[in-house]
C-alpha cells in the first residue's frame, strides 16, 4: 500500500498478499496445502486454553525473512488460513449479517454482528476494519476472528465502509467513526459495555482502526452517517501492519495514497495528508495501543510502526509493539502466525478493556 515497487495487487488486496507470493512461486515449489480447520475444531476450550498459556504459541522456527516462509509453507511446516473455505459458526455464537449500522445519502452502510450466545452482563465490543489499499476486501475477510473472538467474551462487529474509488477521503474514516457510534447508540439492546470498544484492523484497516483511536471529536472526520449524539471515540486500539504517518516525501508519488486523495498530490492539499496521518493527531491521552508489524513488509515499512512506537513512547501512552523478524504483509494468513497474534490481542484487550 506504501512503496511504489510493490504490485497493484498488493496495494487492493493486502489481505491476500501472502498468498500471491506463493503464486508466483508455485512452478518452483511443491504445491501448498492449506488449513482446512473447521471452525467447530476451534473451541471455545481451546481458545481459552491459548489464552491461559503464559507466553504465546510459538512461532514457525528459523523465519529471518520472508523468503524462509515461501521454503516453510513449501515444505508443508507453514499452513495459510483458506478464506475462501465455508467457515462454520460455533453454536455458541450468533450471527447476524448485514445490519445497517450508517447511512450516507441513501447508500446504506453495513455490518455483521458476532456475539455470545450466553452471557452474564455487558461484554466489551469490537470493530473489526478490513484491509485492501482503501479501494477492496471485504468485511467477510475477518470472518476468521469474527468466530473466535466472541468465544473470548466479546460483541464485534465487522464493517464495510465507502472506497476511494466512490468516495475519497475522509469517507471511509467518517464510515467507520459511524461504525463506532451505532455500537455506542445499540449498546443496551446487544449487551455492549460502551465504555469498552477496540478497534482492530489491518493495513488499510489497521490505519482507520489508529484513526478512530487518536482522533476523537475532530468534527471534519465525523460525518453524516448517522448516531450523531454518540462519541465515536474507542478505548483500546489494534493496529496490525497499518500507516501512521502519510505525508513523508518518499510517498508523495504513490498511487494508492493519490486515489486515497481523489487524485491530489500531497504538494496541492498537505492538510489533508495530515489530517489523514494518524500519527497527526496522537496526544498523551491517546488510548493504549498495541502495534503488530512485520519487518519484511514490502507494502507498509516497518519503519512506519517504529515511528509510531517511538511517538507513544514518548507522550508516555500505554503501547505494545509485537515486530515480528522477517515476517511480511498480512503475516497473520498463516495458522500459526495468527495464533501467536491472537494471544497477543487476547491479553491486550483483557488488560484494557475488561479491568
Amino acid at each position: 500500500m506504501m512503496k511504489k515497487s510493490v504490485l497493484p495487487f498488493f496495494s487492493c488486496y493486502p489481505v491476500l498478499g501472502l498468498l500471491l507470493i506463493v503464486t508466483l512461486f508455485n512452478q518452483v515449489i511443491a504445491p501448498l496445502s492449506f488449513a482446512q480447520t473447521t471452525v467447530m475444531e476451534e473451541t471455545a476450550s481451546e481458545e481459552a486454553a491459548m489464552f491461559a498459556r503464559e507466553t504465546p504459541p510459538a512461532l514457525p522456527e528459523n523465519i529471518s525473512q520472508a523468503a524462509d516462509l515461501i521454503i516453510a509453507l513449501a515444505n508443508g511446516e507453514v499452513t495459510l488460513i483458506d478464506l475462501s473455505a465455508p467457515m462454520a459458526v460455533p453454536e455458541g455464537i450468533a450471527e447476524t449479517k448485514d445490519i445497517e449500522y450508517g447511512n450516507v445519502n441513501g447508500r446504506p452502510l453495513l455490518l455483521d454482528l458476532y456475539q455470545p450466545r450466553e452471557r452474564s452482563g455487558k461484554l466489551p465490543g469490537i470493530i473489526l476494519i478490513h484491509g485492501g489499499g482503501w479501494s477492496g476486501g471485504q468485511r467477510s475477510d475477518y470472518k476468521y476472528y469474527c468466530v473466535r473472538f466472541p468465544l473470548m467474551g466479546y460483541v464485534v462487529a465487522t464493517v464495510s465502509y465507502r472506497f476511494v474509488g466512490e468516495a475519497p477521503f475522509p469517507a471511509c474514516v467518517e464510515d467507520v467513526k459511524c461504525a463506532v457510534r451505532w455500537m455506542r447508540a445499540n449498546a443496551d439492546k446487544y449487551g455492549i459495555d460502551p465504555d469498552a470498544i477496540a478497534a482492530i484492523g489491518g493495513s488499510a484497516g489497521g490505519h482507520l482502526a489508529m484513526m478512530l483511536g487518536y482522533s476523537p471529536g475532530v468534527a471534519e472526520l465525523e460525518g453524516t452517517g448517522g448516531h450523531a449524539e454518540f462519541s465515536s471515540a474507542v478505548q483500546a486500539v489494534v493496529n496490525l501492519y497499518g500507516p501512521t504517518d502519510i505525508t513523508l516525501k518518499e510517498f508523495h508519488d504513490n498511487k494508492t495514497l493519490l486515489a486515497f486523495f481523489g487524485g491530489k498530490h500531497y504538494d496541492e492539499v498537505p492538510d489533508q495528508y495530515r489530517l489523514a496521518s494518524p500519527i497527526t493527531h496522537l496526544k498523551k491521552e491517546a488510548p493504549p495501543t498495541l502495534i503488530i508489524h512485520g519487518t519484511d513488509d514490502d507494502t507498509v515499512p516497518v519503519s512506519q510502526a517504529d515511528l509510531l512506537a517511538a511517538r507513544l513512547k514518548e507522550l508516555g501512552c500505554p503501547h505494545e509493539y509485537l515486530r515480528l523478524q522477517g515476517y511480511p504483509h498480512t503475516l497473520d494468513i498463516a495458522v500459526e502466525t495468527n495464533r501467536h497474534v491472537r494471544w497477543h490481542i487476547y491479553h491486550f484487550l483483557d488488560k484494557y478493556l475488561k479491568r
